[in-house]
């Protein structure tokens, strides 16, 4: 089994704790998988979901990590992996009728890009 990319200098950038639930922050990064970095930002901008504004601030954080500390051009940098996973949930209660109560779950998730320098 071979594959066709080249390894290069991958590039990580995270953000923890952004205010949207992982499932809602997925749905926004598989459209981005495998793009290039900056065709993903481009995309990311016009997207109507609000989960793509922090996605698109990471995915501009890790590209200005390779310029910056890498020393790697932008064009040649492309999204070798993107995800979401589940971050600390914030559980309230909101009181009903009879003495019940009703919880309100206040989900959370980290968002993690590797960008990987291809030519």
């Amino acid at each position: 089994m071979s594959t066709n990319r080249s390894t290069g200098i991958q590039v990580l950038a995270q953000r923890k704790h952004v205010g949207i639930s992982a499932q809602k922050v997925r749905l926004v990064i598989d459209r981005v998988r495998g793009m290039r970095a900056e065709d993903a930002l481009v995309t990311l901008k016009f997207m109507p979901q609000a989960a793509a504004k922090p996605v698109y601030k990471v995915v501009a954080s890790a590209l200005a990590n390779a310029e910056e500390n890498e020393g790697l051009s932008r064009g040649d940098m492309w999204i070798a992996e993107i995800y979401a996973d589940e971050g600390p949930t914030r559980k309230w209660r909101r009181f009903g009728a009879r003495g019940r109560f009703k919880p309100i779950l206040r989900r959370s998730s980290h968002i993690t890009v590797v960008l990987e320098e291809r030519a």
